[in-house]
């Protein structure tokens, strides 16, 4: 109950609404490293992401802070922390986060990015703007998060 508190509180303060929507719609980035061999140099990202995966998310936020702080280079790192942010409740943080991943040349995670954005703009009250952001994904033919999008789109449009 501790771990989800700060999601819960602020999904109190956002109202019915966007919070309901926020938490329907907000599902944390698939862990996709979290089963590498532990070393002496990953061993603080392993810890974050042990955290991630038990739904910790401010245990996750804290370690993968300090992981993105000592290499800013690691857009993966980053792209977890944002969905660590977003799950504790704090989007504001994690669109700062996305924000840098969207300025890295090359852009290799611009769904993700693009979706996550969409949710942290639903989840701190901002939901015509996560509409827009919804329908121009939803327009994208390949798009990764494109029924996603269609979906909290219409639910976005039945409110």
């Amino acid at each position: 109950m501790r771990r989800s508190l700060p999601l819960l509180l602020f999904l109190y303060a956002c109202g019915t609404g966007n919070g309901d929507l926020c938490t329907r719609f907000y599902t944390p980035y698939p862990d996709l490293i979290g089963d590498r061999p532990r070393t002496a140099n990953n061993a603080p990202l392993l810890d974050a992401m042990s955290a991630y995966r038990q739904g910790d998310y401010s245990t996750a936020v804290a370690g993968l802070t300090g992981v993105v702080d000592r290499d800013g280079t690691d857009r993966l790192a980053r792209l977890y922390l944002a969905s660590s942010l977003l799950g504790a409740g704090e989007p504001y943080k994690a669109e700062m986060h996305l924000d840098f991943l969207e300025r890295v040349p090359g852009a290799p995670f611009k769904d993700q990015t693009e979706w996550y954005n969409a949710l942290c703009w639903l989840c701190s009250g901002q939901a015509p703007r996560a509409l827009e952001q919804c329908r121009m994904i939803a327009k994208r033919p390949a798009h990764t998060y494109k029924a996603e999008a269609q979906a909290l789109a219409q639910a976005l449009q039945g409110q």
